[in-house]
């Protein structure tokens, strides 16, 4: 699998999930967020998304970043997917409004290198 080899690929795998998540919650109050529950299914599986793309992101990326929690992040991914039945959708939101942005300054400037 050749993708398995490039960090290019997963880097565009998360910033795609990245501007998802900002287009389906850019208008969005945190009350609305949480009455929509399709809304939050799409940020929920994004987030899921850019867990798994860090989990296959070499050190030699991460280490660039190293402020940023990418084990964090892929942890993040697992609770997500296991305990699903108990997601925390205050923190989600935070993540939302808070981390994303962040993230995404970082792995847009990680994909300019390539």
């Amino acid at each position: 699998m050749k993708h398995k080899k490039n960090p290019k690929f997963f880097l565009e795998h998360i910033l795609e999930s990245i501007e998802e998540i900002e287009r389906n919650t850019k208008d969005l109050s945190k009350d609305e967020f949480l009455k929509l529950t399709t809304i939050q299914d799409a940020v929920v599986r994004r987030l899921e998304i850019i867990g798994e793309a860090v989990k296959n992101l070499p050190d030699s990326c991460k280490i660039q970043y190293k402020e940023t929690p990418w084990r964090k992040i892929a942890g993040l991914r697992d609770v997500l997917i296991h305990e699903y039945f108990d997601v925390d959708l205050d923190l989600v939101w935070k993540i939302v409004k808070k981390d994303i942005p962040k993230l995404k300054k970082q792995v847009t400037e990680l994909l300019e290198k390539f």
